[in-house]
This record gives C-alpha cells, sequence and structure tokens, in this order.
C-alpha cells in the first residue's frame, strides 16, 4: 500500500519540476540579453514618427544658469557622447528673463519665481528619465560679485533650495559666484569649441572681448614663452581640453562693464548710493536732457550739462579720467583674430554697423567715429530716445584703444555661431560635467 503512495508523490515532484523549467526557460527567451539592454544613464530614447522602432543614442544633457547682472539666463544643452570622442553639441535650449537675481538682494525670496519659470523649461526640454543624470548648474558673475557678502551668499542659498527640489542632479557646490578669470576663459572655451579650434585641427584659436553690465574680459591663447613670462602669473591659465594642452590669458576687469563704467562717467560710485537726492550730471548727455535711470536698484536723475565744450571732446576728456591706468596694455593682441560680445555686439546694432541677427564685421574706429557723430547730433538736439549712447559710444572706443587695438583693427560680432549662443555658459558647462563626473565635484 506505500508504494502507491511513493509513486503517486515521485510523479506530482517530476510534473512540478517540468512545469517551472518550462516557464523559466519561456520567461527568459522573452527577456533582451544584457548586453543589448539599454543602458539608464546617458540616454535618450526617441520614437520615430514614422516607425514604431525605437531609436537610441548616447546623450549628456547639462543645465547652466547663468545670473549677470542684467539678467538671468538658461541654457539647456544636449551633448552626443561617444567613447574616445569629442562631444558633440546636439542641441541648445535658450530663455533669459530679467531682471538680473543681484535685484532681489533685499528680498531674497522674491527670486525663487524666476527660477522656477526657467527650471520648468528645462523639464520640457529634458525626458524626465534622464532628470537625476542631468546636472543644474549656476553661476553668477558681475551682478553678485558687486554685492555686498552676505547679501550674495543669502541669494545663492535661495538659489540651492530651489534646485535641491528640482529632481534635477544637483550638489550645492554647482551654484556660485564665478571668477571673472574663470567666466573669460570659459566664454573663450565656447567660442573656440564652436569654431573648431579645440578639436585637434589645424583651425586657429581666436581672442575673446566680452562686454557685460558689471565686468569686461579679455581671453587668448597665448604661443610665446618669452610673452607668457612678461605677464601676471595670476592672469595665465594652463589646462587640456580633448587631449590638447593650452595656455591662456584671461583677465577680468570688475566694475568696467558698460552699466558700472556708465555710472562712474556720470559721478556715481557703484554700491554706494549718493546722500540726498539721487542727481547727476554729465557732459555725456544732450545740455537740455533731463530724465531718470536705474541701476543696482537705485535710482537717479540724470542731466546733461549746460553748453559750453562740443559734448563728444568733454564726454572723451571725463571717460579717459575714469579709466587711466585701469587697464593694461598687452603686446601682440593686435595681430590676432577677435571675437567681440554683449554690449560690443548691442551697441554696433545700435549704430547700424552690424545686422541684429546675423552680426558682422566692425574696425574700432567705427566706433570712435560712431561715437562722434551721435554725440555731435544730440549737441544740436537730437537722438533724445537714446541719451547715452554717445557716452556708451565713447567707453567702448577708448576701452578697446587702452587694451592696445589700434583704429583698423578689425573684430568679429557674432551673438550665435553655428545656432548656439556664445556665451560662457557652453565651456562652463564642459568642465562642470566633466569634473562632476571625474571628481564629484563642480
Amino acid at each position: 500500500m506505500r508504494f502507491p503512495k511513493l509513486a503517486f508523490f515521485f510523479l506530482f515532484v517530476v510534473c512540478l519540476v517540468v512545469y517551472l523549467t518550462y516557464v523559466k526557460r519561456h520567461y527568459d527567451d522573452l527577456k533582451l540579453p544584457v548586453s543589448d539592454q539599454l543602458p539608464q544613464h546617458r540616454m535618450d530614447t526617441h520614437k520615430q514618427s514614422t516607425s514604431a522602432e525605437v531609436v537610441s543614442e548616447n546623450f549628456q544633457y547639462g543645465i547652466m544658469f547663468d545670473a549677470g547682472s542684467t539678467g538671468t539666463r538658461i541654457h539647456i544643452f544636449k551633448f552626443q557622447v561617444e567613447p574616445n570622442e569629442a562631444p558633440k553639441l546636439a542641441h541648445e535650449t535658450f530663455k533669459a528673463i530679467k531682471p538680473g537675481l543681484s535685484a532681489y538682494a533685499d528680498d531674497p525670496e522674491k527670486c525663487k519665481e524666476g527660477l522656477l519659470e526657467l527650471l520648468n523649461v528645462a523639464k520640457e526640454t529634458v525626458p524626465e528619465t534622464l532628470w537625476n543624470s542631468s546636472p543644474v548648474m549656476l553661476r553668477a558673475t558681475a551682478g553678485l560679485r558687486l554685492l555686498p557678502g552676505e547679501k550674495a551668499t543669502i541669494l545663492l542659498d535661495k538659489v540651492r533650495e530651489v534646485f535641491s527640489d528640482s529632481l534635477f542632479l544637483y550638489r550645492p557646490d554647482s551654484v556660485s559666484i564665478m571668477d571673472g578669470t574663470d567666466e573669460g576663459m570659459s566664454a573663450w572655451i565656447t567660442i573656440n569649441f564652436l569654431l573648431g579650434g579645440l578639436h585637434g585641427t589645424e583651425t586657429p584659436t581666436v581672442g575673446m572681448l566680452d562686454l557685460g553690465g558689471g565686468s569686461t574680459q579679455i581671453t587668448f591663447a597665448l604661443q610665446e614663452e618669452k610673452t607668457i613670462q612678461t605677464l601676471p602669473i595670476d592672469y595665465v591659465t594652463s589646462f587640456q581640453m580633448f587631449n590638447i594642452s593650452h595656455t591662456i590669458y584671461s583677465h577680468s576687469y570688475l566694475g568696467l562693464g558698460l552699466m558700472s563704467a556708465r555710472l562712474a562717467v556720470l559721478g556715481g560710485i557703484e554700491a554706494q548710493p549718493l546722500a540726498g537726492p539721487q542727481e547727476l550730471v554729465s557732459p555725456c548727455l544732450a545740455p537740455d536732457y533731463s530724465g531718470q535711470w536705474e541701476h543696482a536698484e537705485v535710482l537717479y536723475t540724470v542731466k546733461g550739462q549746460k553748453a559750453g565744450e562740443p559734448i563728444y571732446e568733454s564726454c572723451l576728456t571725463k571717460v579717459e579720467k575714469m579709466i587711466y591706468k585701469h587697464v593694461r596694455k598687452i603686446e601682440g593682441v593686435k595681430d590676432m583674430d577677435f571675437y567681440a560680445f554683449s554690449y560690443y555686439y548691442d551697441k554696433a546694432v545700435d549704430l547700424g554697423l552690424v545686422d541684429e541677427d546675423t552680426g558682422g564685421t566692425v574696425r574700432v574706429s567705427d566706433y570712435i567715429e560712431g561715437a562722434k557723430k551721435v554725440c555731435n547730433n544730440m549737441s544740436a538736439g537730437g537722438i533724445k530716445e537714446s541719451p547715452f549712447l554717445c557716452l556708451d559710444l565713447t567707453y567702448i572706443s577708448v576701452l578697446l584703444q587702452e587694451l592696445d587695438f589700434p583704429p583698423d583693427k578689425e573684430l568679429k560680432l557674432a551673438r550665435q555661431i553655428n545656432n548656439v549662443e556664445t556665451s560662457w555658459a557652453l565651456g562652463a558647462t564642459f568642465h562642470c560635467i566633466e569634473s562632476l563626473y571625474k571628481h564629484g565635484t563642480c
């Protein structure tokens, strides 16, 4: 009687093993081999509209906030990454808002609204599956460098609060005030990457001039050891990118951006409101002009000086006195190709020297002659809709000559190269992504 029971039990076990073996084999057949599965990191998948096939490519996103003195801008870069190759920029999404972060120095909580608006742009651009592998960063420039330290720190802490809740890859050191030299170096990397000068080809690198609201930068590659030895060591940087070594000169002049220089020429002092009425009188304005101008949250009444000497000559004297001994001449810059950006571009557009969308080429003499023409027209009662243009053009022409660019020197102006904004943001994003994955810091 016991044998049939054992046989029945044995038969049951055999059937169970056969069943489980079949189910497991069937399940394994449905799974992709490990080597064929899509990696979860640095991957962006898209369905083609004409096919159900899924196309997979290696992509890395980087989200850079540029907190400038006059506005905050977001750059969302999409890089195609291939092993042992320099990354390729596949796409950039860009948006800007005003005012700058420094405008909220006395009410830091209000800065969150604009940051969240720009983060929503990033969330609409970056696939949700890649948010936690896409670094979000903010670099503040001259606007925050000019603020008292405590106010700047509080603002940056508010940014960190917003970023920590964003679901993007975030580290506290990804939010900081950018050193002026780093700003110039990052912009130089951007331009030369877009022009192909960093890819180990025969394409020579170009120099970079940037004129922001609070500071101005000059950056260019150094070739001769003799020249390197004559320059202050703090302004010379060597680094490697795409396995090529570069030695560059980069110097930022804080307080010589166009808005800060305008205030100084008018007779004001940065971050020190005047005692009593905020009234500034200047020979760089039309004699009959009276208006208001806001800078760094201070509202000034600005007036032209009574008619006397010609406006251009009077303004030129005032500008030269303000800038005297503040700028270092550098031998050899007149023999190099330079791109100029920001207010260099904007004021050339105001003069009609270049197209607003496509840019072009100008000579230093174009700014000089433009300043003379605008100032003389103001003497005759014209151009009241641009009361500061005489001052701004005079300042730009003096600044360029102080940097040792002769009147016949040509400068290339561009807002974009290959449809990419020509700011420091791309170069800084390269650096941060590389540093995050190599060292865990930005």
